[in-house]
């Protein structure tokens, strides 16, 4: 068995590595952006795929993922964790219905809270306590579903017909689209920005550029708010229009 996943701000890593880690058979996992990772994918047959939602939807590169790896899923098991900061409805499902286009049986699949990472939008913004306890539950939940998991029995959160419309009109159908293709985004403050390089180092699209002691972006932004949460001057923005809380897992109580 192996891990595939991507993390924005950390929160997704950390539930596939818990998960991983309970199944205690020394399993490993790969972020989609690692070279490694579609080494992976072609030799083991059993994997676990995780992902953030976003508005109901997975992320454009997720997606890109696995559609330009579709001649490896043929054939794959794969159960399917997905974090989100509120309610995703059919998160897995969106997944699960491409990897089964490619070949795939769906073994499963696995929602978690996490705490919202979206910081420049105070919707779902917690003090550091609630988020704490988020994180408390969501890891009960992880080890819950793998004594579930080696026992057969595997959760199918996601999967259902029922999580399907509840997906749709819970997001999807009316703010989806956001994430179907990748956007002219992030916003940076030239005045704030010092060219430190931090967001061109971090970005899984190489959409930052440092030129002239300035940042630059592009547009194929997925909206992953790893450059948001790590610059240093608070210099960037992603969907809001000024930085509220900049949250990073390893922080936890942000």
């Amino acid at each position: 068995m192996i891990g595939i996943y991507f993390s924005g701000t950390g929160n997704t890593k950390y539930c596939i590595n818990r998960f991983l880690e309970k199944l205690g058979e020394n399993e490993h996992s790969f972020p989609i952006e690692d070279k490694l990772a579609v080494k992976a994918v072609a030799e083991y047959n059993e994997i676990v795929f995780a992902y953030p939602v976003y508005y109901s939807n997975i992320p454009k590169i997720v997606r890109d993922f696995i559609e330009d790896n579709r001649t490896l899923w043929q054939g794959k098991r794969v159960f399917i964790i997905v974090t989100m900061g509120l309610f995703s409805g059919d998160g897995a499902g969106v997944s699960a219905r491409l990897f089964k286009k490619f070949g795939a049986e769906i073994s499963g699949g696995l929602h978690l809270k996490m705490p919202d990472c979206i910081g420049d939008v105070s919707l779902l913004k917690k003090p550091p306590a609630e988020n704490i306890k988020t994180i408390e539950q969501a890891t009960r939940k992880i080890d819950n579903a793998t004594q579930h998991f080696r026992n057969g029995n595997p959760p199918r959160e996601g999967l259902s017909v029922f999580h399907r419309i509840a997906g749709m009109f819970g997001q999807r159908l009316y703010f989806g689209r956001k994430v179907n293709d990748y956007a002219a985004l992030p916003n940076i403050n030239d005045e704030k920005c010092i060219g430190c390089g931090i967001c061109e180092r971090l970005c899984p699209m190489e959409n930052i550029k440092v030129r002239n002691g300035k940042a630059l972006s592009g547009n194929r932004c997925t909206m992953c708010y790893r450059c948001f949460s790590e610059c240093p001057k608070q210099a960037i923005t992603i969907i809001g229009k000024k930085v509220i809380v900049q949250y990073k897992f390893d922080d936890r109580t942000i």
